[in-house]
């Protein structure tokens, strides 16, 4: 196979992948998001990869997602999409990807399919995102609509803050989403899913920050799953549409299980290291066949 992997530079997961591809005896090259192109000439589309070493791949492989604006967004999802028509592979699709990178659809979406989530509100304007503080208990969780490894996430338990975030979310033209904060004992568990199958479960720990991301400085452990966080994953997983997906679970101080988030481009360097498996060559492994199908 020929696998085309969208990462940065400085990808650790691109250079783990390429490890496991070629291995396995698979060319493996890495492409800047930036630099895909679409084209149109006459009654023929075509997706430029922007690389002279790789001018078609019969797999793609999302590991970056870098921030633009929305027309570059826009671009990048519909380029995807053109990969896909034409029978590349595209993991994730990007339909999930769209899904995913969106708390709040995601959110929805979960929450539709009877997944437990956190209450959530997802707002324009500080006047009601601090109506909202009091209604979810003045304590909440803002979130960005896009994000990921915890970067831009604010504990917000007093109305004086929140006039002050919120006002300042609102003049920046940003969306306010808020969630219901969960005392969840300074930890939470990252499920990892591919194809249909649970690789096993991470356990990420704070005791100095409410958020556990590894990225953070959370500690990360082994954890094995019980059956229902295992069926609560796989069903957010495929509500979202993602064949790859880390899906983070929380429980309460009662024992109630919440669905925090689904991530589509999930890391694995922590996962990888506290449950000793080789994640990349899984993962190729699953390319392949996918591939056949």
């Amino acid at each position: 196979m020929q696998i085309a992997v969208l990462a940065d530079e400085s990808s650790w997961y691109f250079r783990d992948l390429a490890r496991a591809a070629q291995a396995r005896g698979h060319s493996c090259q890495r492409i800047d998001f930036s630099q895909i192109a679409g084209r149109v000439i006459g009654s023929q589309t075509q997706i430029d990869f922007g690389c002279s070493e790789l001018t078609a791949a019969d797999c793609v492989v999302v590991r970056s997602m870098p921030p633009g604006s929305l027309e570059q967004v826009v671009l990048r999802m519909d380029l995807l999409a053109g990969l896909e028509a034409t029978g590349c592979l595209v993991v994730n699709p990007p339909k999930a990807l769209e899904c995913a990178v969106d708390k709040y659809l995601t959110t929805a979406k979960l929450a539709a399919g009877q997944i437990p989530v956190p209450d959530t509100v997802c707002c324009q304007t500080a006047g009601q995102a601090l109506e909202w503080l009091a209604k979810l208990g003045d304590d909440v969780v803002v979130k960005p609509l896009f994000g990921a490894e915890g970067r831009g996430i604010v504990r917000v338990s007093d109305p004086d803050m929140g006039w002050r975030v919120f006002t300042t979310l609102e003049r920046l033209q940003a969306t306010i989403y808020l969630q219901r904060y969960i005392e969840h004992g300074g930890c939470d568990y990252r499920i990892l899913i591919l194809g249909s199958h649970v690789l096993g479960g991470m356990r990420r720990r704070s005791s100095s920050d409410f958020r556990t991301n590894v990225a953070r400085q959370g500690v990360a452990e082994k954890h094995t799953p019980t059956e229902r966080e295992m069926a609560w994953a796989l069903q957010a997983a495929s509500i979202v549409g993602a064949p790859f997906a880390g899906v983070d679970l929380m429980y309460d101080s009662h024992g109630e299980l919440y669905v925090i988030e689904v991530n589509a481009v999930p890391g694995w360097q922590a996962f990888a290291r506290v449950n000793t498996l080789d994640i990349a060559t899984e993962f190729v492994i699953y390319l392949e066949d996918a591939w056949k199908r």
